[in-house]
């Protein structure tokens, strides 16, 4: 991930040693600000009903119906279909408690961010919602972090469901040490450790942009076919259109190599766009294959806005409540 730095002076400064830790973060007030703006609307909006969003890891079997738009192919009943010619899907009954697992990148192109809110922040911002929709309804929920390159994950937290547990979980990561590395992140081997840790059946939030050395597509697959699997996906503008800034130094997030663009170049943004675009419609193609839902949030998006387009994406009855189709 190439980031934009200020000044030349500012290219020839050394990274940061992997001791030195994170800004400064509040996050007791950080989350009682979510609590009462974020949390407070989506309950309003959505009474409190979170069941397509987050699935429970115990399902029981309850009834049949008709396929409709969006359902999961994978609840497809092909014997009722065989039978009446008319496509069926199988309906569960989600056991009450669930445990969830945050899975959060913090690799260099993570901690990037071209305005006030990097996308540090936000995925900050995000596992405080996530975890308060979980905990006040009394499902544990827990935290593995990665901090970038080869390795895999590097800190763990277990589950608990107390708030002083939520803040516990948004401290890990606030104050997280970045970490010096020479290489690109590797999220397939992130993946990898994530399935090896985790043995009974559950929700896994995977908080990531996904920006790492290919092979981690079919990690992801393998993941998904064993959990309830939701991709979190942290985006900046910055990444789908190169600004006209002139020449200007970039720097790789995770490598540190360092180069001099003419972004004046209008062949050179073209190229860059095409590229972005390229990227978006491989990320998508890879969310259909391992048939997994995918939050794609901006940094200059608001939170409560990208939740509830989301939730009315995993539960089609609800998006025909609340007006139309999403996007």
């Amino acid at each position: 991930m190439w980031t934009f730095l200020r000044s030349r002076k500012a290219a020839a400064e050394p990274s940061a040693p992997e001791s030195q830790p994170a800004a400064r973060v509040d996050v007791a007030r950080l989350l009682h600000q979510l609590e009462w703006t974020v949390l407070r609307r989506l309950d309003g909006q959505l009474q409190g009903d979170y069941r397509q969003l987050l699935r429970g890891n115990g399902l029981e079997f309850a009834d049949l119906r008709e396929y409709q738009p969006q359902d999961d192919v994978r609840h497809i009943d092909w014997l009722a279909t065989a039978r009446t010619q008319t496509l069926y899907v199988r309906t569960y009954q989600e056991e009450r408690d669930m445990t969830a697992w945050l899975v959060v990148d913090l690799s260099g192109s993570v901690r990037f961010g071209s305005g006030e809110r990097s996308k540090h922040d936000l995925a900050l911002e995000v596992c405080a919602v996530l975890a308060r929709l979980l905990t006040r309804r009394g499902n544990p929920v827990g935290l593995m972090l990665h901090r970038g390159g080869q390795r895999g994950i590097d800190r763990m937290v277990p589950p608990g469901s107390s708030r002083r547990h939520v803040l516990r979980l948004l401290h890990e990561m606030a104050h997280a040490p970045a970490v010096e590395v020479s290489e690109g992140t590797d999220f397939g081997a992130v993946l990898r450790d994530v399935a090896g840790r985790i043995q009974r059946r559950c929700t896994v939030m995977v908080v990531s942009d996904f920006i790492s050395a290919p092979g981690w597509e079919r990690p992801l697959s393998q993941l998904s076919q064993r959990h309830d699997l939701v991709a979190i996906r942290l985006r900046d503008p910055i990444e789908q259109a190169l600004p006209a800034l002139g020449v200007v130094p970039v720097q790789d997030a995770e490598t540190h190599e360092i180069l001099w663009l003419d972004s004046q170049d209008a062949g050179l943004r073209q190229r860059f766009a095409e590229l972005a675009q390229s990227r978006e419609a491989r990320l998508h193609e890879v969310w259909v294959q391992a048939g997994v839902d995918c939050l794609e949030i901006d940094t200059q998006e608001p939170l409560d806005t990208a939740f509830l387009e989301f939730i009315r994406m995993r539960n089609p009855r609800l998006r025909a409540r609340m007006g139309g189709t999403s996007g």
